[in-house]
């Protein structure tokens, strides 16, 4: 075999260093970059992250059954307080929040790499949070199933759930508009009074104008009480009910509150609605409508069924 002599031998390894540095370089070139998340929450401030977030705290009920939703239970590290749907939200790990204090030791012992907090966070609680170096994602309460979707979107963006948020939001499209269907032609609309509570007999809280629950009421086919009072949530008297003759009680109490229908019916003076006679008085699970996530869906399919039950067997 003939020898190679040295300077051709060192210009066929430069050669060689060339083409396969070049042939990486190319590589390099083509091969996508993951850009970093930048998006605006619900305090209008942008938020970026340089990856999809692998390490949550759930600050609000709603946005854990969001994260569940999505199928990100297992990137959930710790939860508020009151989060306790689905059932395996209940083994996540207490952080606080609700009426009591956040534990920011607990929360920093988890490293996270986004909390999750909604409008009712308390402004003190985001300072100390961002003030400790975390990222603080504000997600807004929705009007509107539109509203919702988008959260649903917003939140699958910064999580990596983006798949699993566009067949969330068809399916729950689909169920919004097989609701609506059924309504269609039902001109009959009961007039509701959905109770929020109780306490006060004589002046009980409903939800006024532009409130989801508000919103809920109309889809199902119904007219909501409290429509025509000013504010989101107003009381209103027992003489303004006894006027206005409501076909249907909602008694979203009947959740945290444990209030029944017999407790409605013993209320001096309640014995003068109509509702009240014909025992249309409900229990609803408020959790369905108060907390603006997916089961909102479910909170439509549930009313719709009380105000015309004969549309859905």
């Amino acid at each position: 075999m003939k020898p190679i002599h040295y300077s051709r031998w060192l210009l066929i390894v430069v050669m060689l260093l060339f083409f396969t540095l070049g042939a990486a370089c190319a590589r390099a070139q083509i091969t996508p970059s993951a850009a970093p998340i930048v998006v605006s929450d619900g305090l209008g401030r942008q938020i970026s992250l340089s990856s999809p977030a692998q390490r949550v705290i759930s600050l609000a009920p709603s946005n854990t059954e969001i994260l569940f939703a999505l199928g990100a239970g297992s990137q959930i590290v710790g939860r508020d307080t009151f989060s306790d749907y689905p059932e395996e939200a209940k083994n996540l790990l207490d952080v606080g929040g609700g009426f009591s204090e956040l534990n920011l030791e607990i929360i920093l012992a988890q490293k996270p790499d986004l909390v999750l907090a909604s409008s009712l966070t308390a402004s003190e609680q985001i300072d100390a949070l961002e003030k400790a170096g975390l990222t603080v994602f504000v997600l807004t309460n929705p009007k509107d199933f539109e509203g919702l979707y988008d959260n649903l979107r917003l939140v699958a963006r910064l999580i990596g759930r983006e798949a699993e948020a566009g067949a969330l939001v068809k399916q729950l499209e689909q169920r919004v508009a097989a609701v609506e269907a059924k309504l269609s032609g039902v001109a009959d609309q009961p007039l509701v009074f959905y109770e929020l509570d109780g306490t006060e007999p004589n002046a009980p809280w409903t939800p006024g104008p532009g409130t989801f629950i508000d919103t809920l009421i109309r889809m199902a086919g119904g007219e909501n009480l409290g429509a025509s009072l000013q504010g989101e949530w107003v009381q209103v008297s027992l003489e303004e009910l006894i006027v206005r003759q409501p076909d249907i009680i909602l008694l979203g109490d009947a959740t945290w509150g444990g209030v029944t229908a017999e407790d409605v019916a013993a209320r001096a003076g309640w014995d003068a609605l109509q509702a009240v006679k014909e025992g249309k008085i409900f229990p609803f699970d408020d959790n369905l409508v108060s907390r603006p996530g997916p089961r909102l869906v479910d909170g439509l399919e549930a009313m719709a069924r009380l105000l015309h039950p004969q549309l859905f067997p």
